[in-house]
């Protein structure tokens, strides 16, 4: 009889013991998924400093939101912490990654949008050690970037009808894009007031939203008139005669529609200018900055001049261009010597 009760007595109190353990993994599971749902809070908050804060180009900050979206998904389907992670869990996001043949230069971005995210929380005593800190970049193959040839510029900047509106628009874009080495995205943000005519320069925004004034040559300024005089007003009339809203924007590239263009909008027009010319596809708007650059010191220009009308913070960003332009002397000795065949 004793031992009757005394197993019973033992079963309850496994029970009892099974329940609470039961209980405490539903609130360890609830406690989970608060912190995910908070994390994802962090990451909205983080991409709202990118933007009103530190002044981020909205493409930039749309990227950094599809990489941290992605993190955050794969932080639910590991089950794990966010604000708990150590660097071996990075790590194995990074590891599948790889793993699904994502490109070095694609995880290599993931996993600066995250490391950007982490710092930023450390910052706000939101975690108290960034561990992301400590894992390694994957290591990227070191190319040249993509440049035109003279002949493929003169074929793109033929490429625009400038008997037309949307001609004469794109070929003062062509030319801004070469004369001044700007990204897509700072074009796209150039107003009327951008453009000092009687000083010969335009003013850009970059990155961070850092000014720059970069002097802009004769063939560049000439297009930039053409547009002013008789293909912006002409856009502006079709945007007035379709009573679409304003006839006036600051903008200074505008779609027959009469709007302002976008980078995405920009970019677009760049691809047909390209397809029209005969380029191959891989010849994107960037392609005009890195020709920009490398035409420049190979002309003779200093690396520190060339930094600076590029906007880059660091020179060694810049210094790739001067492994870039011996390589093209190369070629065209190459072309050109009686004995380089």
């Amino acid at each position: 009889m004793g031992s009757a009760v005394e197993g019973e007595t033992k079963r309850e109190a496994l029970a009892a013991h099974g329940s609470a353990g039961a209980a405490e993994s539903v609130r360890a599971g609830r406690d989970l998924t608060a912190g995910q749902d908070r994390f994802e809070g962090c990451i909205a908050d983080f991409t709202g400093a990118l933007s009103g804060v530190m002044g981020y180009s909205p493409e930039t900050v749309r990227a950094y939101a599809e990489h941290l979206a992605a993190f955050a998904r794969w932080v639910r389907r590991a089950g794990a912490d966010p604000f708990a992670l150590a660097p071996r869990d990075f790590r194995r996001y990074l590891g599948e990654m790889r793993a699904a043949r994502y490109a070095p230069k694609t995880v290599q971005a993931h996993l600066s949008s995250i490391r950007s995210l982490y710092r930023w929380m450390a910052s706000e005593g939101i975690i108290e050690a960034d561990a992301s800190s400590t894992v390694a970049s994957p290591k990227l193959p070191r190319g040249l970037p993509r440049t035109l040839a003279a002949d493929e510029l003169a074929r793109l900047f033929s490429a625009p009808d400038t008997s037309t509106p949307d001609g004469l628009r794109d070929q003062a874009m062509l030319e801004v894009l070469y004369a001044t080495g700007a990204r897509i995205s700072e074009a796209a943000g150039l107003t009327l007031a951008s453009v000092d005519a009687a000083q010969g320069t335009v003013r850009l925004f970059g990155k961070g939203s850092k000014e720059r004034i970069v002097p802009v040559h004769e063939t560049a300024l000439r297009a930039l008139s053409a547009y002013l005089k008789r293909g912006r007003p002409e856009l502006l009339a079709r945007r007035k005669r379709r009573a679409a809203g304003p006839a006036e924007t600051p903008a200074l590239f505008i779609s027959r529609r009469g709007a302002p263009m976008s980078a995405d909008a920009l970019r677009q027009r760049f691809g047909r200018l390209v397809r029209a010319a005969g380029l191959p596809a891989d010849v994107t708007p960037h392609v005009m900055r890195h020709t920009f650059a490398t035409d420049l010191l190979a002309g003779g220009a200093d690396l520190r001049s060339v930094q600076e009308l590029l906007g880059h913070s660091q020179l060694a960003t810049t210094q790739i261009y001067t492994h870039l332009t011996p390589e093209r002397l190369k070629d065209a000795l190459h072309q050109a010597h009686p004995r380089g065949e």
